[in-house]
């Protein structure tokens, strides 16, 4: 059983560095975020045990995985260098491999709610004041630009108007959205 223990945590480990050093050069997508699709068709009609299998199969990707094996190779050496007996290794060896996985699982689950797509959506502007960048043509003849705090940032966005020409530095009230990326706008003094 040593040398499985020994191959385990050399293989998981020189992947563990590899992962490492990879992301450190920014290469992120080599097996990091491929997860296993597996689909199980349980006919059991048990309460919350195809909730559980969901859940577990959740958690596995090429990343838990590496680290369930070296933790596994690892501590399996190191209960073996103790003195321990082979059961108690074994289950020494999977309990800390399956914390690793577990522990690993969580952090890329952290990670991923870190992430932001940044797009803005104009429709959270509707009713905020913007100023005129530049110039909004008149009676809906073409688009002008504005800029607008929306989400924290300062955005610029295409405006368009039905009422009268809108000049650079003009107060104006957002009032819809006309296009994915285009505001309608009134000056602040019609709004």
């Amino acid at each position: 059983m040593e040398s499985l223990y020994f191959l385990c945590a050399v293989v998981g480990g020189s992947i563990l560095v590899l992962q490492v050093l990879l992301t450190l050069l920014g290469v992120t997508d080599i097996g990091g975020d491929a997860e296993f699709d597996v689909d199980i068709d349980a006919d059991a009609d048990l309460p919350g045990h195809a909730d559980a299998s969901d859940a577990f199969f959740k958690v596995l990707s090429f990343k838990t995985l590496v680290a369930f094996v070296t933790f596994f190779g690892l501590s399996g050496l190191a209960c073996g260098h103790a003195g321990l007996s082979p059961l108690w290794t074994f289950l020494v060896s999977f309990a800390a491999g399956s914390g690793a996985l577990y522990v690993v699982a969580w952090m890329m689950a952290g990670l991923a709610r870190l992430q932001s797509a940044g797009n803005f959506d104009l429709r959270r502007s509707i009713g905020t004041a913007a100023k005129v960048y530049l110039t909004v043509p008149g009676r809906g003849a073409g688009s002008g630009k504005v800029t607008v705090a929306l989400q924290g940032r300062s955005v610029e966005a295409k405006a368009v108007t039905g009422g009268g020409e809108l000049s650079t530095g003009t107060m104006v009230r957002i009032v819809g959205v006309a296009a994915p990326d285009t505001v309608e706008v009134v000056a602040l003094e019609e709004g």
